[in-house]
């Protein structure tokens, strides 16, 4: 099956959510899932991995100066706001990191500080490397569900262009997982919503 990345959005959204964190985190999911969807990425599959892990300990860095690490695996989407708030700083030094969980939904953040500072920024990724300027993608290789070091510089080498996609077309298991996640978002039907809700309820119009 394939699914319109706005359908993509809607659902990574809510499984993010329904997976414990903050809406405005999920927005930020949803919105990386669809950049790697439309960047010809497994974006669903990565989030819906990085998920199954979210009742694990995921962790933000715990300090923005050196090497960013935390207590255990850092969190992509937490660490990827970061990256977003200090691309400042990749003017003057890389940013490395250590232990990174599901580092794909790194990429979307690093394009967003791309965007922003107007020259590629590169992702290296246990010697994976991979350039972007939020636009076109050098590489669309298979990331590791866990990177042990991951460093992100201002610059880099892109192609002339790079594939777009306007649907995805996810691993059935994956999107499964988004939906199940997702329906935890719903609020439960109760007897007013159902009176409410389409047919004739207790009126009687005959």
């Amino acid at each position: 099956m394939s699914y319109s990345l706005n359908e993509v959005e809607a659902t990574a959204k809510r499984a993010t959510r329904g997976a414990g964190f903050a809406w405005g985190l999920a927005e930020d999911a949803a919105k990386a899932t669809r950049w790697l969807c439309a960047h010809d990425l497994d974006g669903v599959g990565q989030l819906a991995q990085l998920l199954d892990q979210a009742d694990r300990s995921l962790h933000v860095p715990a300090a923005l100066d050196g090497v960013w690490t935390g207590e255990g695996a850092l969190c992509p989407l937490h660490t990827g706001c970061l990256l977003s708030d200090s691309m400042h700083r990749l003017s003057s030094h890389p940013i490395a990191m250590e232990h990174v969980a599901t580092p794909a939904l790194l990429l979307p953040f690093a394009a967003l500080a791309a965007r922003q500072l107007k020259a590629p920024v590169t992702l290296d990724c246990d010697g994976m490397t991979v350039c972007t300027d939020g636009h076109i993608v050098s590489a669309t290789a298979d990331w590791p569900a866990m990177a042990q070091t991951v460093t992100v510089t201002l610059g880099g080498d892109l192609p002339v262009s790079s594939a777009r996609k306007t649907r995805a077309t996810p691993r059935s298991a994956d999107w499964d997982a988004l939906n199940r996640l997702a329906h935890k978002t719903y609020a439960p039907a109760t007897e007013e919503s159902r009176l409410l809700g389409a047919g004739a309820g207790l009126s009687d119009n005959d």
